[in-house]
């Protein structure tokens, strides 16, 4: 019988499946593109911000509040290629399979506070929002990469 941890382990590897889907796919882009800053789109509305922006999530989210690390935010500007990017991604993953590995993902309530309001949430619904949020945002790179002429790849977990 499979715990909650070995599947959410396998849901992560297709997670990470589907970004490397999207990193090598970055790397066919031009550079000057990947860190072209578009308004229509948030969190600094470049490839490479929206990537950083998703490290960052999962550095705040998984090292800071479920881990009760003091990571090291990713600045956009330290990361100006798609390697460089990978590279960042890297180190989420490591905090992401000490998360999956330490915690229990079934019992123990995380607290944090968003707005002066205090809350809590499974560790379960920690790594649901952190995925489905990279999800969101790599829709948004590949929309913005098609508005800058790109033909987009299919970067689903099902392809």
């Amino acid at each position: 019988m499979k715990l909650i941890a070995d599947y959410t382990k396998e849901q992560y590897n297709y997670v990470k499946g589907s970004r490397n889907v999207l990193f090598e796919y970055c790397k066919t882009v031009n550079p000057e593109d990947f860190i072209n800053q578009n308004t229509s789109f948030g969190r600094g509305g470049s490839m490479r911000n929206l990537l950083v922006h998703i490290a960052n999530t999962y550095e705040y989210w998984i090292a800071n509040l479920a881990l009760g690390k003091d990571p090291k935010y990713a600045e956009y500007e330290d990361n100006l290629t798609v390697k460089d990017v990978i590279l960042l991604f890297d180190t989420v993953d490591l905090f992401m399979e000490e998360f999956i590995q330490e915690m229990n993902l079934s019992d123990r309530e995380i607290i944090y506070e968003i707005q002066g309001n205090k809350n809590s949430a499974s560790p379960l619904k920690f790594f649901s929002h952190v995925i489905t949020h990279e999800y969101h945002h790599k829709g948004q790179i590949l929309s913005l990469s098609r508005h800058l002429g790109y033909v987009s790849v299919d970067t689903d977990i099902m392809r």
